[in-house]
């Protein structure tokens, strides 16, 4: 009888660590399930959540009005992000150039969109001459020295012009210009103290560090520090003209073309008017 019911046992035992191996070597059940609800960071058909980030490589000059345009523009679509680097116009070239990340170049001169279009790297078709600007001097708002020409920048008492890097800083290179023009560039080399942009040509000015310095007419009207004491003559340098163009390697070319259509828009253009810029006839 003993035997018996260890027998048993042994099988009930057998049996259980059978059905056991089995459940456990099931197939786990499928997720089709159309009442199933979508992956976390997915909209409703499994699109990955998230915003379109451009990224526009601009002149410094152009920073104040592309900040209140982007305000606008980020409230009126809200599934983009526009991300501004904003730099001299030169370096923002080579940096495209060497494949560094961009959507859109927005210059402060033609020579420099014309580099990108002949390296194939911007199409001719996709960029416009947007803008146009002056060439003025400003000193610091305090300044004591009294500048109202170029001929007046040769006196002992101004010790310090700034003026943007020329070879990659287009204000800088038209005020080599304009400065050859007027048979001053050789005089001034001795004092002249060069900025990597327009803006911290301002800067430099605005601390004193500079008596003089060569900005746009957008720069001189963001700063309450500095002057305007004179505009160069425009027949002295090229003509300032603003290119914008979509980079060809953009990764989300639908939007930057959309963004493109909208710095054309009179909406964007009265912003840019606003601060002090032309728009070419």
């Amino acid at each position: 009888m003993f035997l018996k019911v260890k027998n048993k046992l042994i099988l009930f035992v057998v049996l259980a660590m059978a059905l056991a191996f089995a459940g456990c070597g099931a197939e786990p059940q499928s997720s089709g399930n159309p009442s199933a609800a979508p992956a976390s960071g997915s909209d409703q058909a499994g699109t990955p959540a998230g915003k379109v980030e451009l990224t526009v490589s601009a002149a410094a000059s152009l920073t104040d009005a592309l900040k209140e345009i982007q305000r606008a523009y980020e409230s009126a679509h809200p599934n983009i992000e526009l991300n501004f680097n904003f730099g001299a116009s030169g370096a923002l070239q080579q940096q495209i150039e060497q494949g560094a990340p961009a959507d859109l170049f927005f210059s402060a001169a033609p020579k420099n969109m014309e580099a990108l279009v002949d390296k194939q790297l911007i199409d001719s078709n996709r960029q416009t001459r947007l803008l146009s600007n002056e060439l003025v001097v400003v000193v610091p708002a305090d300044g004591k020295t009294a500048i109202g020409s170029m001929a007046d920048l040769s006196k002992p008492e101004v010790k310090h012009v700034a003026i943007g890097i020329p070879e990659s800083v287009p204000a800088g290179s038209y005020a080599k210009e304009a400065l050859a023009n007027a048979k001053l560039w050789d005089a001034l080399q001795a004092k002249t103290v060069q900025g990597k942009d327009v803006r911290q040509v301002l800067q430099y000015v605005e601390t004193g560090n500079a008596d003089a310095g060569f900005v746009y007419k957008t720069d001189a009207l963001t700063s309450q520090k500095v002057k305007i004491t004179f505009a160069v003559d425009p027949a002295t340098y090229s003509p300032i003209e603003y290119p914008v163009g979509i980079v060809k390697a953009s990764k989300h070319g639908r939007e930057a073309e959309e963004f493109y259509r909208y710095l054309q828009s009179k909406e964007a253009l009265d912003v840019f008017v606003k601060y002090g810029f032309s728009i070419p006839k």
